[in-house]
């Protein structure tokens, strides 16, 4: 197996990265690999800047982050040129990552799929690049699996940092962290395991 010593999730908004590989990074990070995070909007659609900012960041020190990269684009205004693919590949270039997460590019929300677009250009040299899902994915049939068994508390604590949006679901009587563990248990189940996340490689070597 490749040695894989340091990651790069990219999402749209404070808390996509969560939802997707919240588990994996908790996971990785106490395996001793290095996580960053690179968030391109600060989410002024779903709330106050300031707020989601700093909630976000809590979500990172409870999954062991190092590192936040900030992009400086506008929630729901996501343009796809070749600036956003270069911020991207900046911080790519900067820290070398063996692997990349990014949002799946078949996803009813247009930031994803403009994000996801872009990350496939600027990590073009990437070794390993893999899609995760959120409640917006559809058309989604991983391949790559990682049990997060040991590590589920932490990625729901990382999304119950998120207080402005942890209820904001369009599904009443359910949270954010609760439609995560359902889709955890469902990946699990598929790899005969309690709770997992599941990717779709764009590539992966090992």
């Amino acid at each position: 197996m490749r040695k894989i010593e340091r990651v790069l999730a990219i999402g749209c908004h404070p808390d996509d990265i969560e939802i997707g590989c919240g588990g994996t990074i908790a996971k990785w990070v106490e395996s001793g690999i290095e996580l960053s995070l690179m968030v391109m909007t600060f989410g002024e659609a779903g709330g106050e800047p300031d707020m989601r900012k700093q909630e976000q960041e809590e979500a990172a020190k409870i999954l062991g982050i190092k590192r936040l990269y900030w992009g400086d684009y506008m929630d729901s205004h996501f343009p796809l040129d070749s600036i956003l693919i270069t911020d991207i590949e900046r911080v790519i270039i900067e820290m070398e990552p063996d692997v990349v997460f990014v949002h799946y590019h078949k996803d009813t929300h247009q930031d994803h799929r403009t994000l996801s677009a872009a990350a496939i250009t600027a990590s073009r040299y990437t070794t390993n690049v893999l899609f995760y899902e959120g409640p917006s994915t559809y058309e989604f049939l991983p391949t790559v699996f990682v049990d997060i068994s040991s590590h589920i508390t932490k990625k729901f604590d990382s999304l119950y940092a998120h207080a402005s949006q942890v209820n904001k679901t369009n599904i009443t009587g359910l949270n954010i962290a609760e439609i995560a563990e359902a889709n955890a248990i469902f990946r699990g189940v598929e790899g005969k395991v309690k709770y997992a996340e599941a990717f779709v490689p764009f590539r992966f070597f090992v």
